[in-house]
């Protein structure tokens, strides 16, 4: 099983799927454990985006650097993913952090992850039931891999500027893209020459759903013209947002861009990198 959206079907029929819960909030940190705390899909475990899906920050590195690959391996294995475990992940905002996890787990090398489509609230819809408890389960060996050419680090977006070697796309809102109403990161605007595709526009009306795989494959051409895709570098505010870019391209059949995990709160920390301002 390695199909990149699962239904709440899906799940609901495979107990044995490893499920985990990502919900979070940037400005309420302690939100996803609380809301985990109170109810959850059964059978999931909590994973933080700040703890357990990102690395220290220095001031340099973006507000969500990798995590560390030993630590997240040894989370993987306590919470029962071995090799051959089926991962599925959920969150209740459009699935932006659960598709961190999808990449994370992709870019160590374990491919058998999807998300939830609709996450907890398609979940809720079908009438499922929630609970409360934590799962107990039996260590397992999580053994990582990492995919070094899944990643684009600053140096070569610096040395690309000014050309067409690369195409960054951009999946924060259009204001914060344009250098408006910025409330996370100390500087507004947007790395020079990147495109913009809000991360929302991978879903339908409802704000919940992927939208199907042969409308984001029109929407993407679209956006790309006659690039090949593996010349496009996905980054957002800190790495977040861009791997639900990244999932939408895989979605839509056109595999393999690039992550900037520091992405925007990296790039703006040395005063010396270029800035750009408004919607082009």
């Amino acid at each position: 099983m390695s199909t990149l959206l699962v239904s709440v079907d899906d799940l609901a029929a495979h107990p044995e799927w490893r499920i985990f819960d990502c919900r979070h909030d940037l400005s309420d940190t302690d939100y996803g454990p609380r809301a985990y705390a109170k109810e959850h899909i059964p059978g999931a475990f909590h994973l933080h985006l700040d703890r357990d899906m990102s690395g220290a920050t220095n001031g340099r590195n973006g507000r969500h650097p990798l995590p560390s690959i030993e630590d997240f391996a040894a989370r993987m294995s306590a919470c029962g993913v071995g090799d051959d475990t089926q991962v599925v992940a959920y969150d209740n905002e459009g699935g932006i952090f659960a598709a961190r996890l999808w990449w994370l787990l992709r870019w160590l090398g374990h491919d058998k992850v999807a998300l939830l489509n609709g996450g907890l609230p398609g979940w809720r819809r079908s009438k499922r039931g929630l609970d409360n408890t934590v799962p107990t389960v039996a260590p397992a060996s999580f053994t990582p891999r990492p995919r070094i050419d899944l990643t684009m680090a600053t140096e070569p977006i610096v040395a690309a500027l000014d050309t067409d070697a690369l195409l960054l796309i951009d999946a924060r809102s259009e204001e914060r893209f344009a250098g408006q109403n910025e409330t996370l990161d100390p500087v507004a605007g947007h790395i020079p020459g990147a495109i913009n595709r809000f991360y929302f526009d991978n879903l339908d009306d409802s704000g919940c759903y992927f939208k199907p795989a042969d409308e984001l494959r029109a929407e993407l051409v679209e956006l790309l013209g006659s690039r090949d895709p593996t010349t496009v570098v996905q980054q957002c505010g800190s790495g977040v947002t861009a791997c639900h870019n990244l999932l939408a391209m895989e979605l839509a059949g056109l595999p393999g861009s690039k992550l900037y995990p520091g992405s925007w709160s990296e790039w703006c920390s040395d005063p010396a990198r270029p800035v750009a301002a408004g919607s082009a």
